[in-house]
């Protein structure tokens, strides 16, 4: 059984993407009781500075990531880019030990724009830890979430698509 972890990119306590990716982490945990879940709106990821004095949370953080077979990311869209509290956590891992693994994505925006520009850079991101991206990317839009729910189903269908393909 493929060991996965669910990581939510977003630093925002009240963020959309953490909805998402819960449910993501809830499905997984139907199929398979090797998941872990990220959710950096928590905090506790130390700011990437080269050093190598990093708290137990970061530590924890990346090795889960470098055990992990599957790697399903959630982030949102900020200024055309995907989140730098997620591209920070990658700066813990070491490219020479993720080969072989595989990625799904998904991508949340405030609008219908950005979404595939994101994913050609976190698909880039990936190919640098030579990661095997799914290409079929869940990109959903905000108001698809409300009171901390996902109230559209084809956006649950969509997020357990990818998960199934991954």
């Amino acid at each position: 059984m493929a060991k996965v972890i669910v990581i939510s990119g977003s630093p925002r306590k009240k963020g959309k993407t953490p909805v998402l990716m819960k449910y993501v982490f809830e499905y997984v945990k139907q199929k398979s009781q090797d998941v872990k879940f990220i959710n950096l709106s928590e905090g506790g990821i130390d700011y990437y500075t080269g050093g190598g004095n990093v708290s137990d949370t970061t530590k924890q953080a990346a090795k889960d990531i470098t055990e992990a077979d599957v790697w399903l990311i959630g982030t949102p869209i900020y200024n055309s880019f995907f989140s730098s509290a997620l591209k920070n956590l990658f700066e813990y891992i070491d490219y020479k030990k993720t080969e072989g693994k595989t990625a799904g994505l998904v991508v949340l925006a405030s609008g219908n724009t950005g979404f595939v520009d994101v994913q050609t850079l976190l698909t880039q991101l990936m190919s640098y830890f030579n990661v095997i991206t799914n290409p079929r990317a869940v990109f959903v839009t905000a108001d698809t979430i409300q009171n901390d729910q996902i109230v559209d189903d084809g956006v649950k269908t969509r997020l357990e698509a990818m998960v199934d393909s991954t």
